[in-house]
Formats: C-alpha cells, sequence, structure tokens
C-alpha cells in the first residue's frame, strides 16, 4: 500500500518547533481522509531533534525519519525526502511553521483540479524585517529578469508536487540545488495559492544572510549566463573606453604642449583595469566550480539511518550513501 499523500519536513535543530509541528500536521492530514506519511529529514541536528524525530517515527509508524551523516544544507535535506516520498501527491513545508500546515488542504484541491505543481504564494510575511522584505523583493524582481525560467515572485519551497513533476525533479542530480527554480522549470500544470505566511513559531531561524546569498548566487548561476555575458559586456566597455581616450590624449598632448604626467593616474587606471579582470576570472572560476563539483560526482547526501513506515512493507531500513 502507497500513501497518497507524503509531506516532507526539513529539520536542522528545530526542537523547540518540532510537536508542535506533528500535533498540527497530523490534525491537517487525518481530515483529508487519504492515507499519508510524514517524511522527517534530520540535516545533522545537535540540539536533541534527532533524539525526537525517533521517538515520534517510533510511535507513529506513519512518519519516516531520514538522519543524515552530517549536516548538508536545506535544498539537500528536501532532496532527501523526494527520494524517499511514496505519496502521489508531494508537499514540500519547512518545520518552522512559518508555512502554516493548514494550507496544505488549499494545495491539495489545486491538486485534484489537475495542477501537477501548485506553489504557495506569500501575501503576508509576519515577522520578517524591512531588510528582509525589501532585499527577497529585488532578488525575485532580478531572477525574473535574467533567466528564461519565469520563477513565480513571493514563493519558497512550501509546495505541492505531483508524481510525475516529482520523478522528473528526482532524476535531477546537480549539486548546487534551487528547488524553487528547478520545480519551475520542469514545466506541467502550475498555478499558485495565495496564503498568510506566519512568524516563526520557536527558535531562530537558520537562514541567516550568509546562506541566503549563496542560495541566490545558486538560483542566479543555475538559471542564468547573464554574468558570464556581463563579464564580457564590461571587457568591452573598459576596451572601449581606452580607445576613446587615446584621441583624448593626443589632443590634450598637441594643445597644452605638455605631457600628462604622474604615476598617480598610470597606477589608477592599472588597478581598474586589473580590478576588472579579477572580477571576470572571479566569474567564470563560480561557473568552473560548479562544473568541478559536478565532475567530481560525489552523492548529494549521506544517511546514517532510514527509519521503518507503515508503507515499507517488508523493506528494512537502510543506511549508508544515497544518490539514486
Amino acid at each position: 500500500m502507497k500513501p497518497t499523500y507524503s509531506v516532507i519536513v526539513p529539520i536542522y535543530n528545530e526542537i523547540d518547533c518540532i510537536d508542535e509541528l506533528y500535533t498540527r500536521m497530523t490534525a491537517v492530514m487525518d481530515k483529508t481522509g487519504e492515507p499519508w506519511e510524514l517524511v522527517l529529514v534530520d540535516d545533522g541536528s545537535t540540539d536533541g531533534s534527532t533524539e525526537r524525530m525517533h521517538t515520534i517515527a517510533a510511535q507513529d509508524a506513519r512518519v519516516r525519519a531520514i538522519f543524515f551523516a552530517r549536516n548538508f544544507g536545506h535544498q539537500i535535506a528536501v532532496t532527501a525526502g523526494m527520494d524517499h516520498a511514496l505519496g502521489q501527491a508531494v508537499v514540500i513545508i519547512d518545520a518552522d511553521l512559518q508555512d502554516p500546515p493548514e494550507v496544505i488542504p488549499d494545495l491539495i484541491a489545486k491538486w485534484k483540479e489537475g495542477y501537477e505543481v501548485v506553489y504557495a504564494v506569500r501575501e503576508v510575511r509576519e515577522g520578517e524585517t524591512w531588510f528582509k522584505k525589501t532585499t527577497a523583493s529585488l532578488f525575485y524582481t532580478l531572477v525574473h529578469k535574467i533567466t528564461d525560467v519565469k520563477i513565480p515572485k513571493n514563493t519558497g519551497d512550501f509546495r505541492l508536487l505531483d508524481r510525475q513533476a516529482l520523478d522528473v525533479l528526482n532524476s535531477m542530480r546537480e549539486k548546487d540545488r534551487y528547488l524553487r527554480g528547478m520545480s519551475a522549470w520542469v514545466g506541467f500544470k502550475q498555478i499558485g495559492v495565495p496564503y498568510h505566511r506566519e512568524a516563526r513559531y520557536a527558535g531562530s531561524t537558520k537562514y541567516p544572510l550568509k546562506k541566503m546569498i549563496k542560495l541566490a548566487w545558486n538560483a542566479i548561476t543555475g538559471f542564468s549566463y547573464v554574468p558570464l555575458q556581463a563579464a564580457t559586456y564590461l571587457g568591452f566597455i573598459v576596451a572601449g573606453v581606452s580607445i576613446l581616450l587615446i584621441p583624448v590624449v593626443i589632443i590634450v598632448r598637441l594643445v597644452s604642449g605638455s605631457e600628462l604626467l604622474g604615476q598617480a593616474t598610470t597606477l589608477i587606471s592599472t588597478l581598474f583595469i586589473g580590478g576588472v579582470q579579477l572580477i571576470c576570472l572571479g566569474i567564470l572560476g563560480e561557473y568552473l566550480g560548479r562544473i568541478y563539483d559536478e565532475v567530481k560526482n560525489r552523492p548529494l547526501y549521506i544517511t546514517r539511518s532510514v527509519t521503518h513506515s507503515i508503507y515499507d512493507d517488508d523493506e528494512a531500513a537502510t543506511d549508508g550513501i544515497e544518490d539514486q
């Protein structure tokens, strides 16, 4: 027997949220009247979340708990959940309860109408600073303009995927992952569902500015060649300015009868051109690094263990490398 719905929850140091998450999720999913499973992915937690997940999985056979050997990151944790999910419709949601489980029936309703990707659109964002809201808005605007794939604005990873769309995503094993862009790239019939995003239930954010910048860079480099093209344009601009300055220097010398003296001008020009070259090399290096990561072909993640589930039949829990 396979579940109709799988709910994937990546968890990293969310001990204060797990019990409330499980209580609310159980109440919501039981009301669907169809079989469901909860896939919890422990991304190397150190605050007791691991032990709590073991307890919940032991008490409820509908819960499948996956434990990483170390921290691999949010997007990889979601990917592991997608690999293990058995449902015909798979929901991705975070553990901090900013995305309310009570919205899941709205996503399911659209799926039953025939939509294969149903993403939740944030109409209101409580508990977030002006800086985060502003930078997020600028990021979505930028990504929308420079990428060929039109990633919906004001969306996160909170979404529902039909099994057909999920299988396509699971076949994409790139290392630097931006799942909301990948789910837009696969196509299929998609629609957004507006919702009110709440403040974090407890604890602190696991996505500080550094991680947000890295995720944004993955989105840009994973779905656009604009940075490479910008390096080319910058090179043409600098070369063009240099060519235009040649007759200017000649005219100034002829008119004034004196040379343009001083090392400062030469030094500034050299530093400027050197800076442009280093920026271009840096952009090339970022893309080359992504290629290098792919060529190494290391597994996306390593699991320490996976608990049994009511839907496993007689299959044993697995250990070791997972990269299928």
